[in-house]
């Protein structure tokens, strides 16, 4: 049985671009009749360019947007169309770390108390104290030591924070965690460090990875999901949608972006041995 299957997937959101000055928004097609499974355990990569979907996609899945059609199942439970008081307990078994790590993190909190929230409100921990103390420990576990704690988001650098996002991601130990572009626009020692969070989180449970960078995708992911204008174009192994794509638009995507020798080691290396020779 799947984790995860999404069969027709449909979304339309308001078009805020242009102003309306009676009746409703017109509204935009954003994905069409998306449909895969993913296994527990299993973890699926998402790429295409910009505009393709992808976000809007992992948002859906967490039922941040209604579908407008089609079905999500969640551990065979039909969440298409929860409201909002229904889908609040189904927070704790997905989770999503965001792109925007600064827009993501509330900048009037500490760390631990970003991390810490989650636990109280889910009943993980029995006192502020005792929650604050699992919170250092979810800290040190993604590589950061106790005295960021007592930061705020803004003292932090964009990688620091992407670990506070995983932090607060996993501290629920969720059954799925969807993975929003976490890696764009840092150093690529940064991007090593927080794959290899992901890459050990991945082990234990799900994963859906968002993003643009294909070479990172192939070295993390089982699967592949290939998005264009709000449609899958192409799924399957990223071993065969990378080595023989069957659609043209993967290979355009593949060819424009180059893409390093093969090396599914990488991640954990570092850039003394990553070197060749």
């Amino acid at each position: 049985m799947s984790l995860l299957s999404v069969r027709d997937l449909g979304l339309s959101l308001p078009d805020r671009s242009v102003r309306s000055h009676r009746g409703a928004p017109r509204r935009l097609q954003i994905l069409r009749g998306v449909s895969f499974d993913l296994d527990l355990g299993e973890s699926l990569g998402i790429v295409g360019e910009s505009g393709s979907g992808k976000t809007s996609l992992g948002r859906a899945l967490l039922r941040l947007y209604e579908p407008t059609s089609g079905s999500l199942h969640f551990e065979a439970e039909d969440i298409t169309h929860w409201s909002q008081a229904r889908l609040r307990p189904l927070r704790e078994r997905i989770q999503m770390v965001f792109q925007d790590s600064l827009s993501s993190l509330n900048p009037r909190h500490r760390v631990e108390d970003l991390i810490a929230q989650p636990l109280l409100a889910f009943g993980r921990a029995s006192s502020r104290q005792a929650a604050r103390a699992q919170a250092v420990h979810l800290l040190e576990r993604v590589g950061l030591e106790a005295r960021f704690a007592r930061r705020y988001p803004h003292e932090l650098s964009g990688g620091q924070r992407q670990r506070v996002g995983i932090a607060r991601a996993i501290a629920l130990k969720p059954r799925l965690v969807v993975a929003d572009e976490v890696v764009s626009g840092l150093d690529v020692s940064t991007q090593a460090q927080i794959l290899l969070l992901l890459r050990e989180l991945k082990a234990q449970d799900s994963l859906i990875f968002i993003s643009h960078d294909l070479s990172v995708v192939r070295v993390l992911c089982d699967r592949v999901l290939v998005m264009r204008a709000g449609e899958v174009v192409e799924s399957g192994s990223c071993q065969q949608v990378f080595d023989r794509p069957a659609h043209l638009y993967t290979r355009e995507l593949l060819e424009s972006v180059p893409l390093p020798d093969y090396d599914p080691d990488w991640v954990g290396k570092t850039p003394a041995e990553a070197l060749p020779g």
